[in-house]
């Protein structure tokens, strides 16, 4: 037990996190019409967890190194236990947004120490095999979300997709605390207390500042853009914010001591094209699936549980592959693994763009099964790519900095699908309609607008986001292909796998 009970508390821990960023798709039109959510409600549902976990990555995993890997895991699984317990009895969409990043908080804390607390513990090809199975517990967990959501929100109601995260986060923090050794932090250490600012000066609180800013302002921007037009004064004004804070965070980090992110990793090609894979996965592989769910579920007249189960093709297959990669494919360079995954995904996402006004889930099911094979080679070995792309200094850095960016490619996916689902359906429907009916209340419309002309609407909009997510997937993957090159170190995959934690200073 106490052998691979580490392994078993971090990946319950990263499951439970994962899952949360999926979960809620299927239940968001059960929660616009208890709540009276509006499409901008339920966007920041799905992205106020997704941009608090990608703020908050990096400073959390600098916060760890401080006060403790082990005491900052547990802290973050109390405050996102307390955080689902809001998100389930929230009364409004407000009180369940700012819920929903408050649990984002605690996702990050526990996010930022998994890495480090399985290098602390796996050596050599223990290191490998354990890195295997978190790779692709974190590939299911996105996928399976969905499933879970429908069977809850069907069964005892969307509520529950919440409250379910109670008795595991008792069971991960019993589990934690019993079998997890602490990997001790500078301040448990001592410290150096002599340094300006004592340890807390090794936190980069302006960069994480800064970086929250410009991932909130850009999100935000998109979503205002979608509502009221690109060219709008809010959705403009927004957009030069969120450029002000990218900006300012340049500017800190190329000053700060201990910055969050190492401005000059991104000068070797291999780590560019990593994180580059890495933002434009999660976004192009799930970004998607909450609107695909409101059209399965409002339109086609599909339960939760039927709407959840229609992803069975992407999941079943995102779990066989990645756990296929992760025993078989040990020396096959990163970037043909997350190239050529992405690849599968844009193939995956062009083949579902085919929905017309008479169309059934069964038109996506082949490109579900390509995002779920695309799926499972990037998920397992993205982490390691980026790991073995940098000095061993920095693999704690750039550990963080991966699923950073994988989770603000998350938000920024759902937000810009988004948009491009309500702008394509504009011309065809009424004032507002397409709002409403991108937000689940395709009910409220049947009495004005004729029901072929809401199916049209809906599947031209679904047919043009699914064209630029497959596109992008396409593009990324390319750049990827053409960035980490053989003979760089992040192809070479044939080594045991660096260190996550960064050198002791």
């Amino acid at each position: 037990m106490r052998r691979w009970g580490t392994l078993t508390a971090v990946c319950l821990g990263t499951f439970m996190l994962l899952l949360d960023v999926t979960i809620v798709v299927v239940a968001l039109p059960d929660m616009a019409g208890s709540l009276h959510a509006s499409l901008g409600d339920l966007q920041w549902v799905v992205d106020g967890y997704a941009l608090a976990l990608a703020a908050l990555l990096l400073s959390a995993g600098a916060a760890a190194d401080i006060l403790g890997r082990r005491r900052v895991h547990v802290a973050g699984v109390v405050l996102f236990a307390v955080a689902s317990l809001l998100c389930g009895v929230s009364t409004g969409p407000a009180v369940l947004v700012a819920a929903r990043a408050v649990q984002g908080v605690g996702a990050a804390a526990m996010f930022a120490t998994t890495l480090p607390l399985l290098g602390s513990v796996y050596q050599g090809r223990q290191r490998s095999a354990a890195l295997g199975v978190w790779g692709a517990v974190s590939g299911g967990a996105a996928a399976v979300g969905p499933v879970l959501g429908g069977l809850l929100t069907e069964g005892p109601g969307w509520r529950w997709i919440f409250f379910v995260n109670l008795p595991v986060s008792v069971v991960e923090v019993w589990l934690t605390l019993r079998v997890v050794p602490e990997s001790q932090g500078l301040l448990a250490a001592g410290g150096a207390p002599g340094e300006r600012g004592g340890v807390w000066g090794r936190v980069d609180w302006a960069g994480m500042a800064a970086f929250a800013g410009f991932g909130g302002g850009v999100t935000y921007a998109v979503v205002r853009a979608g509502e009221d037009g690109w060219t709008a004064p809010g959705a403009l004004a927004a957009f030069g914010c969120a450029a002000l804070a990218l900006v300012l965070f340049v500017v800190v980090e190329r000053r700060a001591a201990y910055p969050l992110l190492d401005l000059a990793l991104l000068r070797r090609p291999a780590f560019a094209g990593v994180l580059l894979g890495a933002f434009a996965f999660n976004g192009v592989a799930f970004g998607m699936t909450p609107y695909l769910s409101i059209w399965m579920q409002t339109l086609l007249g599909m339960s939760p549980v039927r709407g959840g189960l229609t992803l069975l093709p992407m999941t079943v297959a995102a779990m066989i592959v990645a756990v296929l990669v992760g025993r078989l494919l040990h020396g096959v360079p990163a970037r043909l693994t997350i190239g050529g995954g992405l690849l599968l995904i844009g193939t995956g996402n062009l083949c579902q763009a085919v929905l017309d006004a008479g169309a059934s889930w069964t038109a996506l099911a082949p490109g579900f099964v390509l995002v779920g094979v695309g799926t499972g080679f990037v998920s397992p070995t993205v982490a390691g790519a980026a790991l073995a792309a940098v000095p061993a200094e920095r693999a704690g850095m750039a550990g963080g900095a991966v699923n950073t960016v994988r989770q603000l490619g998350y938000a920024l996916g759902v937000a810009v699908f988004g948009t491009v689902v309500t702008s394509r359906m504009t011309g065809t429907l009424p004032g507002g309609a397409a709002h409403a009916l991108a937000g689940g209340a395709a009910g409220a419309l049947r009495g004005r607008v004729p029901e072929h002309t809401l199916r049209a609407a809906f599947a031209s909009g679904l047919n043009g986001a699914l064209l630029t997510a497959g596109l992008a997937a396409m593009a990324a993957g390319a750049l990827v292909l053409l960035l980490v090159r053989p003979g760089r170190p992040a192809t070479d995959q044939t080594q045991e796998p660096r260190s996550p934690l960064p050198a002791r200073r």
